[in-house]
């Protein structure tokens, strides 16, 4: 299949990898078989302790990708330096242990081809891998407007990251990844781009993101949970009244109740508690009878909350029942 975009924009895949010789081929090579030539393939060693075996690997592939070796500083610094050094018009990370379909790069030039905005963001489905690349479920995301991403963030976890396409520009406009966030500097950054820019879904699965015992996300969930509280409690007060307005029909305190829930399902306590806190505020100001009278899921929301809330009380010793909102 040929790009239908007559201008065919350099598209700059960026690889981050640190101590990534288990998988770092199968990602590599799934970059190289792209249906879309008009690629470059950047990979940046974000120094690597592992005698060598992921820089023997890069090195393989010759001139085929761009290659970098920084002192190690983070996923978001290995991204930084990708995106200083990349010359394509569009930004497409690929994990070291993640896979990309053939045709994902192509399938979103082409539906940049048939819009007159070309600075917007896309994203699409993907599907989970094993260690040993088998497929374990489909993730079909798209649920909200692209005017709604970034309470798409808020309520959930709409995009993997690796499926994303994001124009350079937009970080000239953003900044860069923010590298002192450890586990959630990728949902600082769309965050960011949420707000200035729209989310386009393309309802395909164009990757495959790996889920095994030595991400990030397993080893180091302890941090995950303590920066995801902090970026929940950011992105509440950072969102737009008017927007939450606009997108919860005017009813704030069960939009900040679906965010309590959403967030006690995600073992974050703090801002679980922090956002079920402005939810008692509006409703209350928003009149309780008249919210019950109307909106009998209030009733189903409220239970299912406190039944993970009471779950979460038991498994966490610190709960910050003091915490000021």
């Amino acid at each position: 299949m040929v790009s239908l975009m007559k201008d065919q924009p350099l598209v700059s895949i960026i690889i981050p990898v640190y101590n990534g010789a288990n998988y770092l081929c199968e990602a590599i090579d799934s970059a190289l078989a792209q249906t879309y030539k008009n690629i470059e393939i950047l990979v940046v060693n974000d120094g690597s302790a592992d005698g060598g075996a992921t820089e023997k690997i890069v090195m393989s592939y010759g001139n085929k990708i761009r290659y970098f070796y920084k002192q190690n500083g983070g996923v978001a610094s290995a991204l930084n330096r990708g995106i200083q050094e990349m010359t394509g018009e569009y930004f497409s990370w690929l994990s070291h242990d993640d896979v990309y379909y053939p045709d994902k790069v192509e399938v979103q030039v082409n539906f940049l081809s048939n819009r007159d905005n070309k600075t917007i963001i896309l994203y699409s489905d993907f599907d989970i891998i094993d260690e040993n690349s088998r497929i374990l479920e489909t993730r079909i995301k798209g649920k909200f407007k692209p005017d709604f991403f970034c309470i798409a963030l808020i309520l959930s976890n709409p995009l993997h990251g690796c499926d994303a396409l994001v124009p350079k520009r937009c970080f000239e406009q953003v900044g860069m990844f923010n590298e002192e966030m450890i586990t959630t500097n990728d949902y600082d950054m769309w965050f960011k781009l949420a707000l200035n820019y729209q989310f386009f879904h393309i309802p395909q699965s164009l990757i495959k993101g790996r889920k095994h015992k030595e991400c990030d996300s397993v080893i180091k969930r302890k941090l995950q949970i303590e920066e995801t509280d902090n970026i929940n409690i950011y992105m509440l007060d950072k969102v737009g009244k008017q927007q939450i307005i606009k997108f919860s029909n005017n009813h704030l305190g069960i939009f900040y109740l679906k965010c309590a829930f959403s967030f006690a399902y995600r073992q974050t306590c703090t801002s679980c508690y922090y956002a079920l806190r402005k939810s008692f505020q509006y409703i209350y100001e928003d009149n309780i009878l008249n919210i019950v009278c109307h909106h009998a899921q209030v009733f189903y929301l409220y239970i299912k909350l406190f039944i993970v809330y009471i779950i979460l009380l038991k498994n966490k010793k610190n709960f910050p029942i003091n915490t000021e909102g």
